[in-house]
């Protein structure tokens, strides 16, 4: 940002010189005052930072991205080796288990939740956009089960954090569609939804002005390598709405 300098032309040319006193004094009274006439204008201090948009789709370079799958856009963190899918979804694989990705965030509507989620179909109901009513929803739903909800902050916003799994022993060939329906942002079909009753995830809902954002890491594995585990949440750590370039865009989309 650029600094005013009439401050300094001031000084250098203004009121202060014995030479041409009387002109000065008269150009001063006219002018309401050399001081008031002079006065800088506010400069910002922070220099506004650019950071690169999140591809919509390959392999992506370790760094940090900015994503707009909701009405505030939100920064995060990966390091190597992830990949972008829709511009919605990073995912990682897992060398011991390839074929299928091993952990990935997703940052999907999420419109609908079924009551039960392994006899989903004809019971995905729809929710109103609040956190609480995510969150009363997938605590209620049966099949699966979610953790407390402790508040938490993401960025500049809050939500809450809760763990979500199946419940005791399923047989996901006797759900619908040999699903089981988590959420969905479809009232006839379903768009997320576990394919092993061994996938658990953790989410962060927060509230965005009156808009519910939802974002999860999911664990595809029992198995899977600790390593990424810890990497995965730390990515899902580094999540956060309204920050620097971010917050610009979200002031001037309010």
């Amino acid at each position: 940002m650029r600094t005013s300098n009439r401050r300094s032309r001031a000084t250098n040319g203004g009121c202060s010189h014995p030479v041409g006193a009387a002109v000065a004094i008269l150009a001063c009274s006219g002018l309401s005052g050399c001081t008031a006439a002079e006065a800088p204008s506010p400069a910002s201090t922070t220099e506004a930072r650019t950071v690169a948009p999140l591809p919509e789709s390959g392999e992506i370079d370790a760094g940090t991205y900015s994503v707009t799958a909701f009405t505030v856009p939100f920064e995060v963190t990966v390091p190597s080796g992830w990949s972008s899918h829709d511009g919605d979804t990073l995912a990682k694989y897992d060398p011991d288990h390839p074929g299928n990705w091993s952990v990935f965030l997703t940052f999907w509507p999420a419109d609908y939740v079924p009551t039960d989620a392994c006899a989903w179909q004809g019971a995905l109901v729809e929710i109103d956009p609040s956190v609480e009513a995510f969150v009363d929803a997938m605590t209620a739903q049966t099949s699966t089960a979610s953790t407390p909800p402790v508040e938490v902050m993401v960025g500049e916003y809050s939500g809450v954090e809760f763990d979500h799994s199946v419940e005791g022993v399923v047989d996901i060939t006797t759900c619908d569609d040999d699903k089981i329906c988590i959420r969905s942002d479809m009232s006839y079909i379903c768009t997320r939804w576990y394919s092993s009753v061994a996938e658990r995830e953790t989410y962060r809902v927060v509230d965005l002005n009156g808009e519910r954002g939802v974002v999860g890491v999911t664990y595809f594995h029992e198995s899977i390598n600790p390593e990424l585990t810890r990497e995965a949440r730390a990515v899902f750590d580094s999540i956060a709405f309204g920050t620097g370039q971010t917050a610009d865009r979200a002031d001037k989309q309010g």
